[in-house]
């Protein structure tokens, strides 16, 4: 008899799961157009729902591809659009009207007639009429025949936030201050950020004859797994389509990775107890009881579904002390790996030594942020480290500060008597641009050339304080990042090239890097993906050097690795916590209010220091030694 595959037992919507939001994208744009061509050969209308966000982007181009590429056309589509910002005007940069138009309508050869999306301009008390008429429209054209969706962090669809009743219909709704500042990326500014929208309803939604529901990114990982493994709920509206006949959520295998086949596998059926499944099982049943490892007894492992890992090693004294051993292994002050200690548990190699560090920040601030005590000890014990600053940082500056910094040139050539025409052209541009400057108009290059210059400045000063030398510094300016505004290019050859040559120029031993793709823009991840590239192009041409190369994932600025998946923790002391704080502290541009914080509005600096002081904490309550705190890192294997 076949063995049944049970991995999928608690999951109450079906899940296709794809290594990366490129293929799972691909996969969407693939169903949508096969709907297209299906509904095209029958001679009907295709009727079909849309969403807009970071999210579709990707499954939006390779539509785009597929109809230039492959003659896929869109005449027979009839498209409306889950909702939009109130009160918004349609041409706006964050309207989802300009959205549409950018990604998809205008590169494709559907009838403007046949694209709908709710009017962010219409009278207040015609609201309810036009919401109606919207209704009536998509049921005109015969139904939904497939919706496509994303998903809020708080388990918004649409803009149908937690509350919104099974029965609701396109309507106008005040959003989740949660909402807001997740999308506060597109504006620049958390006050800009429109209070209400207008929104289809659930029931709306839910009378599609398919729905399709796409999220990225181990953010979206929580309510992922409360959509589609808990009860439904009006508090998770994504819940509520358990109800649905005709449901696919499509993810990446980071948004995958809080459900119970991946993070507690032992509980869905047979499990294969390889060190790291036992390792998370451990340390989960240790902070579930919160009883040290070394305390776990039998019982505490059969009353909590581990019998089988009982089985399979034998008692609980020795898988407390497997598991302990491993962490404890983790834990060294020498991240490149110390001379003077041979042995093979220790997380890095003792040979060479001194090794190439190349510790690469997305932003000019990433490095002292997320690892500031793990670079000063790899400066202080020695080894020949380097930065690798990626993107400018620019459009994190504000334009106060901006003003702040041309206040300062022109008074310091007045006192001087500097008589510099060309630069008293640049400034005089400078300052008439920021006094007349709209609401969400782009920077002049001029502009963004100062600020920039302000974060290399920040970042210069703080390798200086660390003690690196200059020409250890090296500023990228990646192309895929300079646009002047939040939406970014895709990254290009020129990216991964200029990487490859600073890579195959200094040829580390160590390289880190970000792993953390929380960052509300989205730089961390195209800067990953663009080391990931050129790695494995390096990798591909047979270089000798990259033979000896280790690559380590840094978090800290918006998340921390979770316990169980740490291979190399470095503690701190608490004079290392205040040398690393007044580090941080060198960024000016960035402290006390900076653009683009996501949902979480402390400064930098207490966000890095509570995630590496519970670090510390949650290392003492498995039994570990306890320190003032704790930088996490995750080897990836390439």
């Amino acid at each position: 008899m076949s063995k049944i595959d049970l991995t999928d037992s608690l999951e109450k919507i079906p899940v296709k799961i794809f290594s990366s939001p490129q293929e799972g994208s691909v996969f969407v744009a693939n169903e949508i157009a096969s709907l297209i061509r299906a509904k095209e050969a029958a001679g009907k209308p295709c009727v079909i729902g849309l969403a807009t966000g970071s999210t579709p982007k990707t499954m939006y181009a390779e539509l785009v591809r597929m109809h230039r590429e492959e003659g896929l056309s869109f005449k027979n589509v009839i498209t409306f659009n889950l909702d939009q910002y109130y009160p918004m005007h349609k041409d706006a940069l964050q309207s989802y009207h300009y959205f549409m138009r950018k990604n998809l309508f205008e590169q494709t050869d559907i009838n403007p007639d046949n694209y709908h999306l709710p009017d962010g301009m219409v009278p207040k008390d015609q609201i309810k009429e036009h919401c109606l008429a919207y209704e009536k429209q998509i049921e005109a054209a015969g139904g939904l025949d497939l919706q496509i969706l994303g998903i809020g962090v708080n388990g918004h669809i649409g803009f149908n936030e937690p509350g919104s009743g099974i029965y609701t219909k396109t309507r106008l709704i005040n959003l989740d201050n949660s909402t807001r500042l997740a999308n506060a990326y597109e504006f620049g500014n958390m006050s800009q950020v429109p209070r209400m929208a207008i929104t289809m309803g659930i029931s709306t939604i839910l009378k599609s004859k398919s729905i399709i529901l796409m999220a990225w990114g181990q953010n979206k990982a929580p309510v992922i797994q409360k959509a589609i493994e808990e009860d439904d709920t009006e508090d998770v509206p994504a819940s509520l389509l358990q109800n649905h006949d005709d449901c696919l959520f499509v993810v990446d295998e980071s948004a995958a990775g809080e459900l119970t086949r991946f993070k507690s596998p032992w509980l869905t059926g047979e499990c294969t107890w390889t060190d790291t499944v036992m390792k998370h099982a451990v340390v989960n049943l240790s902070l579930k009881l919160q009883k040290p490892i070394l305390s776990l007894t039998n019982n505490d492992y059969n009353d909590n579904g581990l019998s089988d890992l009982l089985v399979e090693k034998g008692d609980a004294y020795a898988i407390n002390l497997q598991v302990f051993y491993l962490l404890r292994d983790s834990i060294t002050g020498w991240p490149g790996g110390k001379p003077t200690e041979q042995r093979s548990s220790h997380p890095e190699r003792h040979d060479p030594f001194p090794k190439n560090v190349l510790l690469f920040s997305p932003h000019p601030d990433d490095d002292i942020i997320s690892m500031g005590g793990t670079f000063m000890r790899l400066q202080d014990q020695g080894h020949h480290v380097h930065v690798a600053y990626q993107t400018s940082g620019n459009i994190a500056v504000t334009d106060e500060f901006v003003t702040r910094f041309i206040d300062f040139a022109v008074g310091f050539e007045n006192m001087f008597d500097i008589d510099d025409t060309k630069s008293k052209n640049i400034l005089d541009e400078a300052i008439e641009f920021l006094q007349h400057k709209k609401t969400s108009e782009k920077d002049t290059d001029t502009i963004r050339a100062i600020k920039g210059l302000i974060r290399r400045c920040e970042a210069r000063a703080t390798c200086k304080y660390v003690g690196l030398v200059e020409d250890h510094v090296h500023f990228m300016n990646l192309p895929f990042y300079e646009t002047g505004t939040i939406e970014k290019n895709p990254l290009s050859r020129a990216d991964i090239q200029q990487t490859i040559d600073l890579l195959n120029t200094l040829q580390p031993h160590q390289v880190y890097c970000a792993g953390d793709f929380a960052d509300p823009h989205g730089t961390h991840k195209v800067c990953f993906d663009v080391i990931l590239a050129a790695l494995k192009e390096i990798k591909a041409s047979n270089a000798e050097w990259i033979k000896d190369c280790w690559v380590w994932l840094y978090k800290g600025a918006w998340q921390e690795w979770d316990i169980a998946e740490i291979e190399m923790a470095v503690p701190l002391s608490p004079d290392q916590v205040i040398r690393k704080r007044n580090g941080i502290f060198i960024h000016q541009s960035q402290k006390d209010t900076v653009p683009f914080q996501g949902s979480d509005d402390r400064e930098f600096w207490q966000r890095a220091e509570e995630r590496n002081s519970n670090t510390a904490k949650i290392y003492a309550r498995l039994g570990l030694t306890q320190y003032a705190a704790m930088e996490a890192f995750v080897r990836w294997k390439f």
